[in-house]
């Protein structure tokens, strides 16, 4: 997954899947699953929310200036992902 040009590296499927499954697991109910990239350790982080207003809260990559970065959004039950 994000394979390209337009991502800074890829992710493997089994990892997705396994943020997936956690975030359907937790005992808070999240609804949905945040794809993040940490600009300092140059890896990806899942990132769990309730609501569709606290996505806005990260800035989009690339032209995100923190250190972190949103990749991509997916709803946890559907597994659709959220246009951004």
């Amino acid at each position: 997954m994000f394979d390209g040009p337009d991502y800074p590296q890829s992710i493997k499927e089994e990892l997705f899947e396994s943020w997936l499954e956690e975030g359907r697991a937790h005992v808070i109910g999240y609804h949905y699953l945040l794809i993040v990239w940490n600009v300092y350790d140059e890896k990806y982080n899942s990132v769990y929310v309730e609501t569709r207003d606290e996505i806005s809260s990260y800035e989009l990559y690339p032209n995100a200036r923190g250190p972190e970065a949103l990749i991509a959004a997916y709803d946890l039950y559907s597994e659709g992902r959220i246009q951004l």
